[in-house]
């Protein structure tokens, strides 16, 4: 199971990808990942006890662009039908404008309170494995410092 650790400005968390569940989406967010494309992106939208997005280009510093509505210029196809499609804590899951229109933005869900309608909507493509409080800590306009991503 190949993972990445998320820097932000709150500190680090480890992130372990669901690689069988969700390829396209996991292949997808490491590749942005490994291109810096996540380097300075902002938490655009933070819900107390729903989840924290990020993931928009229009969220860094000096973009031009409404935060929220930008994107990696193609979209990737929702993939809702593996085991691991869960929105619980700690999870990592596809943003999107309806199906089949994910790209870049991604949210970490704070618990399984308010998510559960979400299951078989958004792809779940990972899960944080250490320093899962830190979702707790982000507000809105921090920003993702790098992600790095460690292949088994």
């Amino acid at each position: 199971m190949s993972k990445a650790i998320i820097k932000t400005e709150k500190g680090d968390m480890t992130v372990e990808f669901f690689d069988n569940d969700a390829p396209k989406a996991v292949a997808n967010f490491k590749k942005l990942a490994k291109e810096g494309f996540y380097d300075g992106v902002s938490f655009h939208r933070v819900i107390s006890d729903f989840m924290v997005q990020t993931g928009c280009p229009n969220s860094k510093d000096g973009a031009s662009g409404m935060p929220g509505t930008g994107g990696p210029g193609y979209k990737i196809d929702c993939e809702t039908t593996g085991a691991n499609q869960h929105h619980d804590r700690g999870v990592l899951s596809m943003a999107h404008a309806g199906r089949n229109t994910g790209g870049s933005q991604f949210f970490i869900c704070h618990s399984r309170t308010n998510t559960a309608h979400l299951d078989g909507v958004h792809t779940v493509f990972g899960k944080a494995v250490e320093n899962v409080d830190l979702v707790d800590d982000i507000r809105q306009g921090d920003k993702i410092l790098s992600i790095e991503i460690i292949e088994d």
